[in-house]
């Protein structure tokens, strides 16, 4: 497993909008894989990170499509992932 993201962001939705929509999906991620939901702001925009442990979907080195990839490794270029 490695860490992961999924940010929240926009200038046309509130913050609460913002904490709703990552907490939806923070819910989605589980209590067992959750790390921490961040905020912050990018000149106008507002931005809520969802931070959990997840497995990859593409591969570091080739960027091959790895989703449904079970074997640890990259099938395409063999990296470990």
């Amino acid at each position: 497993m490695r860490v992961c993201y999924k940010h929240f962001r926009g200038s046309f939705k509130s913050w609460q909008q913002l904490f709703l929509d990552a907490t939806d999906f923070a819910t989605g991620v589980g209590a067992d894989r959750l790390i921490s939901i961040s905020h912050s702001s990018d000149h106008s925009d507002g931005v809520v990170t969802v931070w959990y442990w997840g497995t990859p979907e593409r591969c570091y080195k080739c960027a091959y499509d790895l989703t449904g990839n079970e074997s640890g490794k990259c099938p395409e270029c063999g990296t470990a992932v």
